[in-house]
């Protein structure tokens, strides 16, 4: 039976932000992607694949495609076997008081936030906080970023004047023009600020901050982007754990 059109209209507004809003619905693409989701707690809403995919036996109904309406279901050019509407869950809010934390002021491309994501995984935290004009986390190329990484991850978006009020961590921003970082005295319980790639970390952001810390540049390249600069000074800091 052919997929309704209705459900193919469904599926691809879920890539527009309003639409993930209104039905709290959005889009996980890739075969090893929704074979994680069936082993998580996640809610999945629907899945829909082709017959290349070995669907995962946990008593969900699935649909089955062709390549083609799977071609019309993914944002993809060129799809995998696997598309799943999965529920936004909704998470409490506990500011935190220990550890090594994460911020994110500002972080626009959806790349980026979802490297973040991944690196934060790696690291074992199990949310980053952010900024209201932070890119969405359920934007689908943010999901397709983290590779599998959302997960386990939350991302947990507050106001950063609010969250660096309330949170009980001395806060490092990441500049250009802080003190090295392979030489700062770091803490096992911190919070990293990261900025806008472009921007920086907003002035009233700043005003809050313990200390400002660099990655020092020993070549000619003008920039690091921010995956890239969260995975260095997230290392230094985990070497003191």
């Amino acid at each position: 039976m052919a997929l309704a059109i209705a459900a193919i209209k469904y599926v691809q507004s879920l890539r527009i932000k309003k639409f993930r809003q209104k039905y709290h619905h959005f889009v996980v693409e890739g075969d090893k992607a929704v074979h994680e989701l069936f082993h998580s707690s996640w809610k999945i809403v629907t899945c829909y694949h082709t017959e290349a995919f070995s669907v995962p036996k946990k008593g969900l109904e699935t649909v089955l495609v062709s390549e083609k309406e799977m071609e019309r279901l993914s944002h993809h050019q060129a799809p995998q076997n696997a598309l799943a509407v999965v529920e936004i869950p909704q998470w409490p809010v506990n500011i935190p008081q220990s550890g090594i934390q994460l911020y994110l002021d500002g972080i626009r491309d959806p790349g980026n936030l979802g490297t973040i994501i991944r690196i934060a995984d790696w690291y074992g935290l199990e949310e980053v906080w952010c900024s209201e004009d932070t890119v969405e986390l359920f934007n689908p190329k943010s999901i397709n970023a983290t590779m599998g990484s959302f997960l386990r991850v939350r991302l947990m978006v507050k106001p950063a004047i609010e969250f660096l009020n309330a949170c009980g961590l001395p806060a490092y921003a990441a500049v250009m023009d802080g003190e090295n970082i392979h030489q700062a005295e770091l803490p096992t319980d911190a919070l990293l600020v990261i900025g806008n790639e472009g921007q920086g970390i907003s002035k009233e952001t700043l005003a809050l901050i313990y200390k400002r810390i660099s990655i020092p540049r020993l070549g000619q390249a003008e920039s690091l982007n921010a995956g890239v600069a969260t995975a260095v000074l997230m290392d230094n800091f985990f070497r003191k754990h």
